[in-house]
């Protein structure tokens, strides 16, 4: 039975958004009034839809999860879809919904995933129907959810480790700059009247301040000028590839670059190869994954060398880019013919070396910001004190 979106008054006058299941728009509308609401709008769910942005990771791991646990109880897919539609509501129930619809009517459920637009990751629907073919649909869909909820747990922790040092950068800037604009004229205009020879640092403080005061208004357009146009110039892809390239070569720096993609990359393949995606194919999906163009590149020409039949550890050897561990890893699974478990290994070897990365780097942020806004501070005292220092000499 197609769902409709619908939008509709209420008996008071409110307007109310959600989905209805109905043979036509007609019946769905006749359905709505039998509940008192006056439908104002009612479009098929499967074209509102199509062309949607991406589920946040969270959805989809309470979708993949839910939709697990139901499949794997001996639910038919439409009847499963349909208790997910009443557990869910806005623009997930939609989706669901259109899923269930698109299934009654023959489809797979990766071919209905495929119509969702971007809703679906291409990864999860590749998934989803190796997983249909097998008969594996519940063990996959309890992999594509640990994924997801990977994702996600990764991004939640790299944005706790930086909300402390970038509050600290803010409150830092901020007292620096107040103290610039509002503080220090008033305390120099006294030496300046006194016409005294000023130390430099003073100078320096007293020129400062004034260009503060007269062109800091300029500051936010200008910052927001350079970046917008540095977001324009790194939308074309070799000047994203030389930046990338050249982040790659700072020690310490691309090596975490190339531990952050490498454990992306090795997660998803191990998700597609679990999932019996077949490894080519899987390839080409997970090459969507690495983020940097150069490592991306690199990747590709390993890939090629697969088809060609080259073994996926020797060709990774070969480039020359990835962690040893991932390459020792893929070539163990290969032997063993447990790619999907070695893979998952080496993710999870990846992850931990960059959660202790993004420890460090943020463990040393805090310190430095606080060094640097010290440093900043002793300059304004010192500057403050100097001529002080100076008259009480001459006085004496």
């Amino acid at each position: 039975m197609p769902a409709y979106a619908y939008q509709v008054l209420d008996a008071q006058g409110r307007r109310q958004r959600g989905v209805v299941q109905a043979d036509t728009p007609r019946s769905a509308r006749a359905l709505l009034r039998e509940r008192g609401l006056h439908p104002l709008r009612v479009e098929p769910v499967a074209a509102e839809g199509g062309h949607g942005r991406r589920l946040p990771a969270a959805a989809l791991a309470l979708f993949s999860r839910q939709l697990a646990v139901l499949v794997g109880s001996g639910l038919p897919i439409d009847e499963a879809l349909a208790a997910l539609a009443e557990a869910s509501d806005g623009r997930l129930q939609a989706i669901v919904l259109a899923l269930r619809a698109r299934v009654m009517e023959g489809a797979s459920l990766a071919t209905a995933m495929a119509e969702q637009g971007e809703a679906f990751p291409r990864l999860y629907r590749a998934s989803v129907a190796a997983g249909e073919s097998a008969g594996r649909l519940d063990q996959v869909l309890r992999r594509l959810a640990g994924h997801a909820e990977a994702s996600a747990s990764l991004r939640q922790r790299v944005l706790l480790a930086l909300t402390y040092p970038t509050l600290l950068s803010v409150v830092a800037v901020s007292v620096v700059a107040a103290l610039m604009v509002y503080v220090v004229p008033e305390v120099t205009r006294v030496f300046v009247q006194q016409g005294q020879a000023l130390p430099w640092p003073t100078r320096v403080l007293i020129a400062l301040s004034d260009g503060l005061a007269a062109w800091g208004w300029l500051l936010a357009p200008a910052l927001f000028l350079v970046v917008a146009g540095l977001a324009l110039v790194l939308r074309r892809p070799a000047a994203r590839g030389r930046l990338q390239a050249l982040v790659l070569r700072i020690p310490g720096i691309g090596r975490l670059v190339r531990s952050a993609d490498a454990a992306r990359f090795a997660r998803t393949l191990a998700l597609l190869v679990g999932s019996a995606v077949p490894l080519l194919e899987a390839l080409q999906i997970a090459l969507h994954v690495v983020g940097t163009l150069p490592l991306r590149q690199t990747l590709a020409r390993a890939v090629q060398r697969v088809r060609e039949g080259q073994s996926l550890g020797r060709a990774l050897a070969e480039s020359g880019q990835f962690p040893a561990i991932l390459v020792r890893l893929v070539q163990s699974g290969e032997r063993s013919g447990r790619l999907d478990v070695m893979l998952d290994e080496a993710a999870a070897y990846g992850e931990r070396e960059l959660d202790t990365a993004i420890g460090v780097v943020a463990g040393v942020l805090g310190p430095l910001v606080i060094i640097v806004v010290g440093a900043l501070v002793l300059f304004i005292v010192l500057a403050i004190l100097l001529p002080i220092f100076e008259l009480n000499t001459l006085i004496r």
